[in-house]
């Protein structure tokens, strides 16, 4: 980030200043992630029965507006060096030289993030915006390229633009999820029919009902449900041995590690229409 400010300085390039602006945007947004991370592992306690998982989503959340206000502020940079060029010429060579750098960097960023992305939330979050940047180099590239051999100098306002472009998709797509989980919307592969059908697979099981899956942040979801059972099943003692079974069904085949199960004796209470 550093570099592509001093290079943006001396070569007159608004994409590698904006380049460098979203590395900014970034870097702040990893160490949200830090933060909302370091607080998400805090364990759970009498007022938050839940833990502060939730931190990874506001995490995400503030990482999301971040990038709006970011891609607002390179369109309008963008928009009008286009409408008003700038008198001064951007520096090709240097401007390529250092596009290069970052691209470097990004892609390095970029592997750090990988695994760890697939499962936290607030994670994916900061993956995004790094390959957001790994984009925006490549595009600094391109558009140097264009300078260098070309001499044609609104090739960096239309990357700067493309930048700005970029941003959004990511922008949105974060938003989604974060609202789907403040929402408590089913996980997106998560299927409650499927579930459903699996949970009254088993012997003594009669009826499944008040069904409710939701998710804490990304890769942290849970289930509850009301189960009918045949009333034998408690009067031979095995109500312990079936709900061990359930949990573990949920655990083993949808990889959900907190399920609560309230095992009813058939007919006990009136089944209601099964909802997630």
């Amino acid at each position: 980030m550093a570099v592509q400010i001093v290079g943006a300085l001396m070569t007159g390039s608004l994409a590698l200043l904006a380049d460098a602006a979203h590395m900014f945007t970034d870097a702040s947004a990893l160490v949200i992630a830090l933060i909302a991370s370091t607080v998400a592992a805090r364990p759970a306690d009498d007022r938050r029965t839940f833990g502060y998982q939730r931190a990874e989503v506001l995490g995400a959340l503030i990482n999301a507006i971040i990038l709006i206000v970011l891609a607002t502020s390179v369109g309008i940079e963008g928009v009008r060096r286009l409408v008003e060029p700038a008198e001064a010429e951007v520096a090709g060579p240097l401007m390529l030289a250092v596009a290069v750098i970052g691209l470097v960097a990004n892609a390095v960023a970029m592997w750090l993030l990988s695994s760890a992305q697939k499962t936290n939330i607030n994670v994916r979050g900061a993956y995004l915006e790094v390959m957001g940047d790994l984009i925006g180099s490549a595009a600094v590239i391109v558009a140097a390229v264009i300078i260098v051999t070309t001499g044609w100098m609104p090739a960096d306002a239309i990357a700067s633009l493309f930048i700005a472009v970029m941003i959004i998709p990511r922008a949105i797509t974060l938003l989604r999820e974060v609202f789907s989980v403040l929402a408590e919307s089913a996980p997106k592969d998560t299927h409650v029919s499927e579930i459903r059908d699996h949970v009254l697979g088993f012997d003594g099981v009669t009826s499944v009902h008040d069904v409710h899956v939701w998710q804490l942040t990304r890769g942290a979801p849970v289930f509850t449900a009301h189960v009918g059972v045949d009333p034998a099943v408690f009067a031979r003692g095995q109500a312990g041995a079936l709900l061990e079974q359930l949990q573990g069904c949920l655990a083993e085949h949808f990889d959900v590690a907190h399920s609560t199960f309230q095992l009813e004796p058939d007919g006990q209470a009136e089944c209601t229409e099964t909802h997630a």
